[in-house]
């Protein structure tokens, strides 16, 4: 063997050696990562021990078993990440990989979420049926192009006014102050529909009923309840006159680290969840507003003269709503759906 044989062999040896080498580290690598589970920190104000949380908790517990253990669901609840803002910032930077968020959350993402929650529109559990199933796929590609994956719906309840006194007029409704969440990019609806929103952070909703800062809210039985607000506003007005939606996102970076034949069946663990939360709701909403009843709370029975007083002064706001907040045509999609369902 010449010189410059030996040479090429030496060369062709080492170049396998190297490549041996890679594939033995790569090999140990992909080891590595598959007996370290994939951690999915999902934070949700839902306070711990509520329905909300227990049902992650135990969609946490299923994923675990579905994925023999390489994902890993963390829950924080009760806000200890902050508010909703801060839990979309926290998933930017990827801090938190998922949230459990409210209409107000889902609305910094995107006002056109609000499709949802126009009001009067849906006043029952089949029509926000009808009406999730017509937008979803608009829905989900919303949310696809801002970077995050719908796992499911959760819903918080049906909104109720809660009032400092009897009188559940509009009229007396425009003179109070009545609470605006920080995160609610509707604040000016409020203020264009003649009402005085004060706008408060969820810490501060307590100090600012006890100081009489807010006297009026809009808010679910469920969560009035949960916090400890109607000794404050013990007058609620009998008329649901919108869905509290919620829904659980996981940002797609996060979720493209889960190896791809599991996540189907992950979907499908938090779409069976996500049912499970809007059936436990409709009862514990009842059972959430007898507890108050018996407390003090005193529901007023609107006469259909008030009914329709309010459902003059929502359905006046829809021209503020359609072609600004909500796309034109997401919204008359919506309102016909809607109006079909009821045969109207």
């Amino acid at each position: 063997m010449d010189r410059g044989t030996q040479m090429t062999f030496y060369f062709r040896l080492m170049l396998a050696f190297v490549a041996t080498l890679a594939g033995l580290v790569v090999g140990v690598q992909e080891g590595v990562c598959q007996d370290r589970p994939v951690v999915i920190k999902l934070a949700t104000l839902a306070p711990r021990g509520t329905v909300w949380h227990d049902l992650l908790l135990e969609m946490g517990d299923q994923w675990s078993q579905a994925s023999g253990g390489r994902v890993e669901l963390r829950i924080y609840p009760g806000g200890v990440a902050g508010e909703e803002a801060d839990v979309l910032r926290k998933m930017r930077i990827g801090q938190l990989q998922a949230g459990s968020l409210s209409l107000a959350g889902l609305q910094r993402i995107s006002p056109h979420v609000s499709v949802l929650a126009i009001p009067m529109l849906m006043e029952t559990p089949e029509d926000l049926a009808r009406v999730r199933t017509a937008m979803e796929p608009r829905l989900e590609q919303l949310f696809a192009d801002n970077g995050y994956v719908l796992l499911n719906w959760g819903d918080v309840g049906w909104i109720r006014f809660f009032f400092s006194d009897a009188d559940v007029s509009p009229e007396a409704a425009k003179r109070r102050r009545i609470l605006a969440w920080s995160d609610d990019s509707l604040q000016d609806l409020w203020r264009d529909a003649g009402f005085r929103p004060v706008v408060l952070n969820l810490a501060d909703v307590l100090p600012g009923l006890q100081t009489g800062l807010v006297d009026a809210m809009g808010s679910t039985p469920l969560f009035v309840l949960s916090n400890q607000w109607f000794p404050f506003v013990p007058f609620m007005l009998d008329m649901a006159w919108s869905p509290l939606v919620g829904a659980t996102l996981v940002d797609r970076r996060s979720w493209e680290q889960i190896p791809a034949g599991i996540r189907p069946e992950l979907v499908r663990i938090a779409r069976e969840v996500g049912a499970e939360i809007q059936v436990e709701i409709q009862r514990l909403e009842e059972e959430a507003i007898e507890a108050m009843e018996a407390r003090g709370l005193t529901v007023v029975k609107p006469t259909p003269q008030q009914v329709k007083a309010w459902r003059d002064l929502f359905e006046s706001a829809y021209p503020m709503l359609r072609g600004t907040v909500i796309p034109a045509d997401w919204f008359d999609e919506a309102l016909r759906v809607a109006r079909e369902g009821k045969g109207g």
